[in-house]
């Protein structure tokens, strides 16, 4: 058994302060799962440029750029959103003001998920490439800023699995003031989605592949991983388990991802579409 340290989530606070005609203003904080976050678009677009340095890339830094920035938008509303609608109802009934309150907590990564595929899809569009070849070259830069996510989740002590007598289950006071042990799936979830998934499409992702392929093979990860982790992970309150005491909106919502992941992989080696990623010389590279 492990003893969860309790971390502070606030990283650093600074005030309150008093300013001449305003008065007091503050603290004003940085939070460790805001950092998670920074980190992680950071990593994404440094990733993101590494690659696009490459012999053969198609890509330009300028695109990059682009593709970050648009990324950036789309997880933060996507993830906001679909967290209010897939999760939050209550919380936003009990305030109204909650839509916003994003330090509090309260993002979802299927949300996130649909709020990039919009942004990059835009991102397509104005540069006129294809939207699978976007997705691909995308497919292994949010991999770390999971992995920072679930770590920050950590910290904030919040997203516990089920009760466990495992030697490495954690030991957590709970809202009722009793301790418990139980399964630190958010560390699961910072490895197997984060770290493992990293290496697992960035080592796919080194030589061209048939286009959609690395697509399917985020969706397909993802999705069975998020799966088999949701066993041990205690839903949210609200909605709870949806059927027969173990279905939850996270199953749900990930087992589309591996249908779809299946299929996109399917259609990439049927069609052997060479990846537009690269200049023409290195996507004839692609195996057939």
């Amino acid at each position: 058994m492990l003893i969860y340290p309790g971390f502070d989530p606030v990283a650093l606070s600074i005030g309150p302060i008093t300013l001449p005609g305003i008065g007091s203003v503050g603290p004003l904080q940085l939070r460790w799962y805001g950092i998670m976050y920074v980190l992680g678009f950071l990593a994404a677009w440094w990733l993101a440029r590494r690659r696009a340095r490459e012999p053969g890339s198609s890509w330009t830094l300028l695109e990059v750029d682009d593709l970050v920035f648009y990324s950036v938008f789309g997880v933060i509303l996507g993830g906001r959103i679909g967290w209010l609608v897939f999760y939050g109802q209550q919380a936003l009934a009990e305030d109204p003001h909650y839509w916003y309150k994003i330090w509090q907590g309260g993002m979802s990564f299927h949300g996130g998920l649909i709020g990039v595929l919009v942004a990059l899809g835009l991102l397509a569009w104005r540069h006129k490439r294809s939207l699978g070849d976007v997705f691909d070259f995308t497919a292994p830069l949010p991999t770390l800023g999971l992995a920072a996510g679930r770590f920050g989740n950590f910290i904030n002590g919040e997203l516990w699995g089920k009760p466990t007598d495992l030697p490495w289950g954690f030991a957590v006071r709970g809202v009722d003031g009793v301790t418990h042990v139980v399964h630190a799936t958010q560390l699961y979830e910072g490895c197997l989605e984060g770290l493992v998934m990293f290496a697992m499409l960035w080592w796919f992702t080194a030589r061209p592949r048939p286009r959609w392929a690395p697509t399917g093979l985020f969706m397909l990860a993802y999705g069975t991983f998020r799966i088999l982790i949701e066993f041990v992970r205690l839903p949210d309150a609200r909605p709870g388990y949806l059927a027969g005491g173990w279905l939850t909106m996270g199953m749900v919502l990930s087992a589309p991802m591996v249908l779809v992941g299946l299929g996109l992989l399917g259609h990439a080696y049927r069609s052997r579409r060479p990846s537009g990623n690269y200049r023409p010389e290195a996507a004839a590279a692609v195996p057939r």
